[in-house]
């Protein structure tokens, strides 16, 4: 808004021409400005009612991201289902708002959210929505019936599951989320170094196993018990948060419960709209999101992609100067290699192959990073990493590119 602020100083002292609302720049930047005044409203507010009629009023293109737990459709009825240790009685979803008279009228209230959901979600956007076995394929359906594109269905794993009391079944124990864009754009946001850095180093699949909501984080009460039955874990929410949204980005979540989007977004540095019709679960959400303090992200997320990095072909080290052709490479095992005339590396028994191919050779791997893999020998018998020598000539490239 500061932006808009010096605009509007520039406009009072008659700086900008009186043609200057003709172009299609400055209508654009008008149109910005508008719905930046009417999202202030709702950023970082829980807002008590019908999700429905109440995303109607957000403006259109004006979401980052979209975490949906809609109800479920369990359909349990009034049966009570006891532990077979001490015979007490398990606690179940039978809430009203879980309840629908017919599967047709679950889909026309799935189709109604998820249409509004698309309307406010940026073409860039992020979709989630996560549901059990007895609602997700039809949230799926009609996601790509309306157009939505699905990157990923998500399995989260409960590595603590609740068991099968009856024992007529498998123990329940996932769940599944599906992620997908408003529309099949090929623009998205994706951390993939993050979550390369949350698990290890290595790629992150589609199996999250991640522990059900239990102890300290249940929000409790005032009789002591939980308050919702289908809270979700913080570190579900954390997850999709860093995956697919960038710090001050903002993420609608259509079904509140007890805000724990609300709490996640907050911790992360991300803007949050909540929306949910049950007053207890507004107090109780507004109140835990309250006491939320910012976590530092200096140590999670990975501020700059490699992707974006400057591009450096392994060539361009000879062609500098920092390498030679028939020197000598050393891989953290002790397998050495020569550098050959055109820029690649030959050894003994495996011939000749770039840095990535000769070191996935060597270690039997389908593929391999060479950067991570290679030091050059020195003549003095010292090794230095051939990604050090790559950093250097990126920041040369950079060095210059600023400068002109």
């Amino acid at each position: 808004m500061q932006f808009y602020k010096k605009s509007s100083a520039l406009f009072q002292k008659k700086l900008r021409p009186p043609n200057f609302f003709t172009s299609n720049y400055d209508k654009m930047y008008i149109k910005q400005v508008q719905t930046a005044r009417e999202m202030n409203k709702y950023l970082n507010q829980i807002l008590l009612g019908d999700c429905i009629e109440l995303m109607r009023g957000i403006p259109d293109a004006s979401i980052d991201a979209v975490f949906a737990d809609p109800p479920y459709n369990l359909q349990l009825g009034s049966k009570t289902l006891y532990r077979p240790e001490d015979q007490t009685a398990a606690r179940a979803v039978r809430d009203e708002w879980d309840s629908f008279a017919s599967s047709a009228e679950y889909d026309a209230f799935t189709r109604a959210w998820l249409s509004e959901c698309k309307r406010v979600l940026k073409p860039t956007g992020a979709m989630w929505t996560i549901g059990s076995y007895h609602n997700i394929f039809r949230v799926g359906s009609a996601l790509q019936d309306m157009g939505f594109w699905i990157l990923n269905d998500i399995v989260w794993v409960k590595t603590n599951p609740m068991p099968n009391f009856r024992g007529t079944r498998f123990t329940n124990a996932h769940e599944t989320l599906i992620w997908a864009t408003p529309t099949k754009t090929g623009k998205y946001t994706f951390n993939y170094e993050t979550m390369k850095k949350l698990n290890g180093g290595k790629q992150m699949r589609s199996d999250w196993d991640i522990n059900i909501c239990l102890g300290e984080e249940r929000v409790k009460g005032t009789d002591g018990k939980s308050l919702h039955n289908t809270q979700k874990p913080l570190d579900l929410l954390h997850r999709i948060i860093l995956a697919s949204t960038k710090p001050g980005d903002i993420i609608l979540d259509p079904f509140m419960g007890s805000g724990t989007t609300g709490a996640a977004a907050r911790e992360l540095g991300r803007n949050f709209i909540g929306i949910e019709r049950d007053a207890t679960y507004v107090a109780a959400a507004r109140e835990r999101i309250a006491a939320i303090t910012p976590i530092d992200l200096s140590e999670i997320e990975v501020s700059k992609p490699k992707r974006d990095e400057i591009r450096v072909a392994f060539k361009e080290l000879i062609q500098a100067g920092l390498l030679y052709v028939g020197q000598t490479l050393v891989s953290p095992h002790g397998e050495r290699v020569m550098i050959t005339q055109d820029g690649q590396l030959t050894h003994q028994l495996y011939g000749k192959a770039s840095i990535h191919v000769m070191a996935a050779k060597l270690q039997r791997s389908v593929s391999f990073n060479g950067w991570d893999y290679w030091s050059a020998q020195k003549q003095d018998g010292t090794l230095v990493p051939i990604d050090d020598l790559r950093k250097y000539i990126r920041q040369v490239k950079a060095d210059m590119k600023q400068a002109a």
